[in-house]
């Protein structure tokens, strides 16, 4: 699935290695480097698992929350925060799952200048049988054992918390 790049060297790794040379302490800046990195491989290969079923990650986690709802809908101010993203990002997400004929959206009785996104059979259907793709790819992460899977969300979760994401 992942396009190897063949390298007979890491670039991060050699990176790293002339930044200490040149501005001192490397950890950080290779840290961040292998993140981003990892983040552009884990995304490519979800997309590619997530592409039969018309879908990207982004709209994958949108028709989930959604399907976690009690009623199968959420106004779209919630998406956004649910899934940390702009408000501009969750209407162009909504807009194409709402094409696909995976939601739907309907006026907010609560609030009428808001929008409800809701699910529809189809974008339960689509969420399902996708979630059984990524399950059995293991999220891209096959490999890696239970307690290392910990040991990575807990790393990344303190620099969650320390960026105001949510409190403890």
């Amino acid at each position: 699935m992942r396009k190897p790049l063949d390298l007979p060297f890491d670039p991060i790794e050699r990176a790293a290695a002339i930044w200490q040379r040149r501005f001192g302490a490397a950890g950080a800046m290779a840290a961040v480097t292998s993140i981003m990195r990892v983040h552009q491989i884990l995304l490519s290969e979800l997309d590619t698992l997530l592409r039969p079923f018309g879908l990207t990650f982004a709209r994958y986690e949108a028709l989930v929350l959604l399907s976690f709802s009690r009623a199968g809908a959420l106004p779209l101010r919630l998406i956004g925060e649910r899934l940390m993203v702009h408000p501009t990002s969750v209407t162009n997400t909504i807009d194409r799952l709402e094409h696909a004929g995976l939601v739907v959206r309907r006026p907010n009785p609560q609030d009428r200048r808001g929008t409800l996104a809701e699910i529809t059979p189809a974008g339960r259907k689509a969420v399902a049988e996708a979630t059984e793709v990524l399950m059995s790819a293991e999220f891209g992460l096959h490999g890696y054992e239970d307690d290392q899977l910990e040991a990575m969300f807990s790393l990344l979760k303190s620099l969650r918390v320390e960026a105001g994401d949510f409190t403890e």
